[in-house]
């Protein structure tokens, strides 16, 4: 037989052309031989040949015109005829309606019935979604010719095929990612073809040219294709696995022996499949930072309640706040729990077992001890019955943040209200006082360079601390998102956090030092001159003094006297060398950095401290580290910065701590007692100081204003966080 025209060059087509229809006739002519022998009837009429309707049909300008007012061709290309599985049939063998008077006879061709010729296939296709729609008047549902070509339809396996492997995604894409028919017919995944061709599926199969990749037809079938609702359908959540199980034969295996292939294989409609967790159309590569990133929301479709209080620990928040391509480094559901291999923590195989979670937990967090494995990653505070430590906890500290933020509150508006009315009262006289508290002839000494080097290490380490601690407590706001991208993620925000916290034990540890050395100094004021022995009652005076930050009897007097002038029943009070505000906030660091770093040094070495106590306690730790730094920094940013900066008097800053002495003015307006005191001792010369503040002014107020603004903004993150976690 002479080779088929199409596949021959060119220049050897025209004559080749003629033989091959040679070979047609003499083909028709012995099927016609078979069929009387076969003792079959065959119509008298002689089929209409095929040089006839080409007659017509290969000239370039034949046209239709349709009612919509469009224009079809009827141009059909012999080449591409004689090239198709359909090359040994002649015309009227699909057109079979039509007769040798056509056109002239004024009948239009009615549509092709593949179904004379493929009925097993036209049987299949008519339960289909596509069948089922064009028999319900859905014109624009797909029919044969939409998917099979009409006279140039190639075999399935010809790499030219529309329906090849390889170039399904573009023939589905004809309908299912034309915005038109998507929007008329509600189709469920618009654009699934761009969806696809980025899925690890479509790379290999387009990118790389993988042929045993899974195309459209793998899945949803060819002639079959059934929505996700119909039992019968490959795509039904039934039939997923299996359907998936084709390729992932072994996946598909440690599937049903899961818990979720148990429950699904016992007819419980809520056992997830495939779908569920690597969606349909966007399956990804598992190892894919996205894909880890997304995990935990997946599987939250189903176990809500434990994804809320996995995002409560560090796991989640990390998670959220991190890039995809540092997912990595977070642990996600699955790292524990298991991918496909999910079973109950009672079974001996499951990775969450007693056997096995010292190990599983050794993935990521080396020398891990059992006590480690105690740590709740579900944990509800809420929960007093279940958790009732950790429900102590938190109710306390709820408790100490809503009492310390009251009555601070409650004061420093009392206080606010009072120099608003006193400004308003006589605002010349007001500012006459701020004015010559500043440009005063006589200056003492507040600070000493060292305090001030001290405290230029707590506003340095507290801001880096806030900056990276906070966007963890407010995981779920863009601004965390951002100010954790713009710090380069979660693994370089936790070791400037912890270059914090080193700052912190530094400048604590420095000012510890600092009082031993300053209790020998003056050691002389405890001892009896003449027998060398400790006096009781000195030491006493040295300890609770008015030089000493620890509160006495003093500052409840104080206290009460600044409340009765807040109200207009008294006179000011005046202070001595410390208030008994100062005397809060002092404490308040004490406190605060025996409580933050103690909870954060369990967190930080987790693996140490649960040798020797129960792993809940990182749950604790992390309720007290997290509510103790909010309180912290709140009131840093509220009630310390309107004593010390916000005060009418004092505002828009007060740079005593920067430039470390006061003026006379100011201390007799404000720490009259300490002035008193130091002329009776004769001691306020010891204090007096030239005004050096002028050298570096200019560089002291830009850096604290700039500490400052960062302080104030924040704060309106902050309120802004709670604020909008308040509304949902």
């Amino acid at each position: 037989m002479d080779t088929h025209p199409m596949l021959l060059p060119a220049c050897a087509r025209g004559r080749s052309r003629v033989r091959w229809r040679v070979v047609e006739r003499l083909s028709l002519l012995c099927a016609g031989v078979f069929v009387l022998c076969a003792g079959r009837q065959v119509s008298a009429a002689e089929p209409v040949p095929n040089d006839k309707c080409l007659e017509c049909h290969s000239m370039a300008d034949l046209t239709k015109d349709l009612p919509d007012g469009s224009v079809k061709s009827l141009l059909v290309h012999e080449d591409l005829l004689l090239s198709s599985v359909h090359r040994t049939n002649t015309c009227a063998s699909c057109h079979s309606d039509l007769t040798e008077e056509h056109p002239d006879d004024g009948l239009a061709a009615k549509p092709v019935d593949c179904a004379s010729c493929h009925a097993e296939e036209a049987g299949i296709y008519a339960t289909s979604i596509h069948g089922v729609s064009r028999a319900m008047g859905a014109s624009e549902a797909a029919s044969c010719a939409d998917c099979h070509g009409k006279h140039d339809i190639l075999s399935a396996r010809n790499p030219n095929s529309p329906t090849f492997k390889m170039n399904l995604e573009r023939t589905c894409a004809r309908c299912h990612s034309n915005v038109g028919l998507t929007e008329e017919y509600r189709i469920k995944y618009p654009g699934v073809s761009s969806l696809f061709h980025e899925s690890i599926h479509g790379k290999a199969l387009s990118g790389k040219g993988l042929i045993v990749a899974p195309s459209c037809g793998d899945c949803h079938g060819a002639h079959d294709i059934k929505r996700s609702v119909d039992r019968s359908a490959s795509i039904h959540k039934t039939h997923v696995a299996d359907t998936c199980g084709k390729c992932h034969l072994g996946v598909e295996q440690i599937y049903n022996r899961s818990v979720h292939g148990a429950l699904l294989n016992r007819g419980d409609a809520r056992g997830p499949v495939c779908t569920d967790c690597h969606t349909a159309h966007e399956i990804e590569q598992p190892r894919n930072g996205h894909f880890k990133q997304v995990s935990d929301q997946r599987c939250g479709k189903c176990h809500e309640d434990s994804l809320l209080h996995y995002q409560d620990t560090y796991h989640g928040k990390a998670m959220a706040l991190g890039r995809p391509n540092q997912a990595s480094e977070v642990a996600a559901c699955y790292d524990c729990h298991g991918h496909h291999d999910v079973l109950p923590p009672t079974s001996p195989d499951s990775r969450l077992s007693s056997q096995n979670i010292v190990a599983t937990c050794g993935q990521c967090h080396e020398h891990s001890t059992v006590g480690f494995t105690q740590y709740q990653p579900h944990a509800n505070p809420l929960d007093g019955q279940k958790y009732p430590v950790l429900h102590a906890t938190f109710v306390f500290m709820t408790v100490l943040l809503l009492g310390v933020f009251a009555f601070f509150g409650g004061h420093t508006l009392l206080w606010l209200g009072r120099s608003i009315y006193l400004y308003v009262s006589d605002s010349k006289k007001f500012r006459e006082a701020k004015v010559n508290a500043q440009v005063d002839d006589e200056w003492f000494t507040r600070f000493s360079p060292f305090e001030r080097f001290l405290h230029f290490l707590v506003v340095t380490s507290f801001l880096l601390l806030v900056i990276t601690g906070m966007p963890l407590k407010f995981y779920y706001t863009e601004w965390a998102r951002v100010m954790f991208g713009f710090l380069g993620g979660a693994e370089a925000a936790r070791t400037m956090h912890r270059f914090g916290a080193i700052v912190t034990f530094l400048y604590f540890g420095l000012h510890l030092c600092a009082l031993v050395v300053s209790a020998w100094k003056n050691r002389h004021a405890v001892r009896d001159p003449q027998t060398g022995r400790w006096k009781f009652r000195r030491l006493i005076g040295v300890v609770f003094g008015p030089d000493s930050m620890i509160p006495t009897h003093r500052d409840v007097v104080d206290f009460w006297a600044h409340q009765k002038w807040f109200f207009g029943k008294g006179e000011k009070p005046q202070f001595d060398r410390w208030t008994y505000w100062e005397r809060f906030d002092y404490f308040a660091v004490f406190w605060g950095v025996f409580i933050i770093g103690a909870s954060g040094l369990i967190m930080w070495f987790p693996q140490f401290f649960t040798r020797f106590l129960p792993g809940w306690i990182i749950n604790v730790a992390l309720i007290v580290h997290s509510d103790e730094a909010l309180l912290a920094a709140g009131f840093i940013f509220t009630v310390h910065f309107f004593n010390t900066h916000f005060r009418l008097e004092k505002f828009p800053m007060d740079t005593v701590i920067f430039s470390g002495r006061v003026s006379k003015t100011e201390m007799l307006h404000e720490r009259r007692r300490w002035y008193d005191r130091l002329i009776q001792s004769g001691r306020l010369d010891k204090y007096r100081v030239k005004d050096e503040w002028l050298r570096w002014k200019r560089i002291a107020r830009p850096v604290g204003f700039i500490f400052f603004g960062m302080g104030l903004v924040l704060l309106l993150l902050i309120v802004y966080a709670m604020a909008t976690r308040l509304v949902h």
